[in-house]
């Protein structure tokens, strides 16, 4: 276990502890399952104090990549956990970002979400898209339609899609995106609405059925900001 562990002689001890043990992961000596050195062993290949390697592993565990199992010792978790996503999304909630940037974030996920989904979707998630698109449709046009159920079918309509990509990771961090923008695709909704906009909506949504139904993979980029961002504003 020690020739991926490099000894280390910096000043922030912790982190290159974290590293180490990150590096480890990427290079694959240590995989998803495998039991760690313990925290004596970890000192002393890594020629830091206990206290070191100790804080370090609390973090690992705190974010979801190691997990203690009582009386067997420290693991590598075996799957992708919540607590794993949520420094990515506290980490972008504190920096200085910006509508723009949120707008092509999603962009740029909506336009791979739909590349993968378009050549791994099935026949019975068409029929499931069609039928959430009927009832994004029939919300929108209601009489004095509620922008938060417009909303609630407008997410519902992309999570059909990000199931077509078959694909956790993607799935994940797709969430983790959902989440970041989530006020500014609400303010959206409510603005097209109040708007009287409310057929503009529906059509950028019955044109993305038609690009998966078609399978069209050209530029998917350019058709998504033209589709969901419009000069008002992020659409739906």
């Amino acid at each position: 276990m020690s020739a991926y562990l490099k000894k280390i002689e910096r000043p922030s001890v912790v982190q290159y502890v974290i590293d180490s043990l990150s590096q480890a992961l990427l290079d694959g000596a240590l995989k998803p399952g495998d039991r760690i050195p313990t925290e004596m062993e970890l000192a002393q290949q890594l020629g830091v104090a206990r206290n070191s390697v100790r804080e370090a592993v609390k973090i690992l565990v705190y974010i979801g990549v190691l997990e203690i199992r009582r009386a067997e010792g420290t693991f590598v978790c075996e799957g992708f956990t919540d607590s794993l996503v949520d420094p990515m999304i506290y980490g972008i909630i504190l920096s200085q970002r910006n509508t723009r940037e949120l707008n092509e974030l999603r962009a740029t996920m909506e336009s791979g979400i739909l590349h993968l989904a378009m050549h791994n979707r099935t026949d019975e998630q068409m029929d499931l898209l069609r039928q959430r698109l009927d009832e994004l449709k029939a919300a929108i046009f209601e009489p004095d339609a509620d922008p938060e159920k417009v909303f609630e079918c407008d997410n519902a309509f992309h999570a059909v899609i990000t199931g077509m990509c078959h694909n956790d990771m993607v799935a994940r961090i797709n969430e983790m995106v959902f989440l970041l923008t989530r006020s500014v695709r609400l303010d959206s909704d409510r603005y097209m609405i109040a708007a009287g906009r409310g057929q503009e909506l529906y059509d950028a949504h019955e044109r993305i059925f038609k690009l998966l139904e078609e399978r069209q993979t050209a530029s998917l980029y350019d058709v998504v900001r033209s589709t969901y961002f419009t000069a008002g504003g992020s659409v739906g």
